[in-house]
């Protein structure tokens, strides 16, 4: 599974930042964001980005 915050910092945000990205992803959610979303989770995770 994904979601906004996992490919917009994971543990590199501090957990206020997390909650207010879960909060904007249930407010604005469309399919076009989900789709955003998917398109960039192999990046993220082929670079590490945000991984400890």
């Amino acid at each position: 599974m994904t979601g906004l915050w996992q490919v917009s910092g994971r543990n590199e945000l501090p957990e206020e930042a997390l909650v207010r990205l879960d909060l904007a992803y249930v407010r604005n959610w469309s399919l076009g964001v989900d789709a955003k979303i998917l398109l960039r989770t192999p990046l993220v995770v082929l670079m590490g980005k945000g991984a400890s």
